[in-house]
């Protein structure tokens, strides 16, 4: 039995066009604890932890995923699947009025691949993973 170029085409690509579909169209899955974790100890932390001056002036502390969830007393800084409407991204881009931009004051602004970071995370549901 004979098979034709044509069939054996479609037979390989049908194989592999799931495979090369994950791999190209696929998106880094991001990690809180692996990816976010670190972002956050390194530029909000500081400020944003129990005794904090963030903390103390609006309610919001980022020690745990379930802190950073709750938001401040004024509401919620992240709104999983919505990276553009997510205040706390919004103040690390600058989006805000600069008097309320993060980080606060003399520091340094967060690296734009950071914030790149956080906002596919937010995308992807800001998951606890």
């Amino acid at each position: 039995m004979q098979i034709s170029y044509k069939t054996v085409t479609r037979l390989i690509t049908l194989t592999l066009l799931p495979l090369v579909m994950t791999g190209c169209g696929g998106e880094k899955t991001i990690s809180f604890s692996q990816d976010i974790r670190p972002i956050l100890d390194q530029n909000c932390i500081k400020c944003h932890q129990s005794g904090g001056v963030g903390t103390e002036a609006s309610g919001f502390n980022m020690e745990t995923y379930d802190d950073l969830m709750k938001g401040t007393k004024f509401g919620p800084m992240i709104i999983a699947g919505d990276a553009e409407g997510s205040n706390m991204v919004v103040l690390m881009e600058g989006r805000a009025d600069p008097s309320i931009s993060m980080p606060h004051g003399q520091q340094e602004p967060i690296p734009k691949q950071d914030i790149l970071t956080i906002r596919q995370w937010i995308k992807q549901g800001a998951k606890n993973n």
